[in-house]
């Protein structure tokens, strides 16, 4: 496995992502190496002259965590990839870290300004176009779920999916298609009728027993769930 790049004048981390401790150290162990062997691979390959077995230590027990450029040289060191060192990934600096990318080559391949992808990376409030949507989920091997929700869209989405089931599903169509341009507009009308039925019938339950609770209320709580594990009952997947 070729190891991680990490460029010196690369742009630093805001935060560190998701560390796997557990994994950085099974995998120090499986090579036979010890925290300053690989405090020194990080010194003497990527340029940290900061780096001792201490902070190795610290990292493979969880008291402090690598940045992401960090965490791509300590890939590089361990050869292995860096999504293999990540937590789960919740936001979108944890998937990029994850695909061992900088900053900088998000942005180049989305055609945008460093300090804009930065912001939104910062902040989760997506300002880019539909296209530029794509190219990040193509890039990152982001499924849609994870998409809109890494680019704080997920929301938006659920808002207009319980208008979607508590109003005419029919008039819903349109504005949830824009948001999922790569979904099939009869696959989207067959799961937006389907859920309002749905809806309808758990209204009909809390009003026949309401003292055994709000069965509508919990519908539309979970709406997200209950829309893409229909899309995906349908599709096989999810994206």
């Amino acid at each position: 496995m070729p190891r991680p790049s990490v460029t010196p004048n690369q742009s630093p981390e805001r935060s560190s992502p998701p560390f796997n401790a557990l994994a950085a150290r099974r995998l120090r162990a499986a090579l036979g190496m010890r925290p300053e062997n690989v405090a020194y691979g990080l010194r003497a390959s990527y340029g940290m002259p900061y780096v001792t077995a201490d902070l190795v230590a610290a990292w493979e027990r969880g008291t402090t965590r690598p940045s992401g450029r960090e965490l791509t040289a300590l890939a590089g060191v361990l050869w292995c990839a860096p999504e293999e060192l990540v937590g789960r990934a919740q936001v979108l600096r944890d998937h990029r870290v994850a695909r061992g990318l900088a900053p900088e080559d998000v942005a180049r391949a989305l055609g945008i300004d460093l300090p804009v992808y930065l912001d939104m990376e910062e902040h989760g409030t997506w300002r880019g176009t539909e296209r530029q949507a794509a190219v990040l989920a193509e890039l990152l091997d982001l499924a849609l779920p994870v998409l809109l929700t890494v680019t704080g869209r997920a929301g938006k989405l659920a808002e207009l999916l319980r208008e979607a089931v508590t109003t005419r599903w029919q008039a819903s169509v349109r504005p949830v298609g824009k948001m999922l341009t790569s979904l099939d507009r009869r696959l989207l009308e067959v799961t937006l009728q389907e859920l309002h039925q749905e809806y309808r019938e758990h209204e009909e339950r809390t009003a026949a027993a309401p003292q055994r609770g709000d069965y509508g209320r919990e519908f539309l709580d979970r709406i997200l769930d209950h829309f893409w594990s229909a899309i995906e009952s349908r599709t096989g997947r999810a994206r």
